[in-house]
């Protein structure tokens, strides 16, 4: 099984009020913790998002799929356009602004997909965004992103047939969408 890994980093950042991927949370800009954590178990990297972000991570850029929806899902199917071109049989993914992930987050998923088409992390909450994706789902999930009311990606994953992975720690996906989420983590990188 060969497995790209791309952090999805497209979005406007417009809670945070600037760039959060490149900001800098325990000496380290914000992208590099999930670009760590999908580097436990991918055998290359890449990043969906500006230029200038793929350049502070070092690694190279994923655009979004053409004509696709704008949001996180045009970033997957993107995603999982380059990975299948690079060899790719899964594509896992996690989005930029997730510190604490779970170094073993991919091996888990990896070890739940199964025949499955996508295997997705959940704990309190789902997060279909840090999640394993077959390369050969793109069509199907290219018809769903293209249906007039767009469902949810937890409404696509389920209708997709995948599976979902409980782990014990929500607070191991956190995203810090805004200042103050960014504040309550460094106060836990400190702590």
């Amino acid at each position: 099984m060969k497995i790209g890994g791309v952090v999805l980093a497209g979005g406007r950042s417009t809670r945070f009020g600037r760039d959060k991927a490149s900001a800098i949370l325990n000496g380290e800009p914000l992208i590099h913790w999930s670009v760590e954590a999908l580097g436990a178990r991918a055998d290359i990297l890449a990043v969906n998002g500006p230029q200038a972000l793929c350049d502070l991570a070092a690694l190279p850029r994923i655009l979004d799929a053409p004509d696709s929806p704008v949001g996180p899902l045009a970033g997957v199917l993107g995603a999982l356009g380059w990975a299948a071109g690079q060899g790719c049989s899964h594509l896992l993914t996690a989005p930029c602004d997730t510190p604490f992930l779970p170094r073993d987050m991919g091996a888990m998923l990896v070890g739940a997909i199964g025949d499955a088409p996508v295997a997705a992390a959940r704990a309190a909450r789902a997060h279909p965004l840090c999640a394993l994706w077959r390369t050969d789902v793109a069509p199907a999930l290219a018809t769903l992103a293209c249906e007039p009311e767009q469902p949810s990606l937890q409404a696509i994953i389920g209708r997709l047939g995948g599976v979902w992975l409980d782990f014990p720690d929500e607070a191991a996906f956190a995203n810090l969408n805004t200042p103050a989420d960014f504040e309550q983590a460094e106060r836990r990188f400190a702590g």
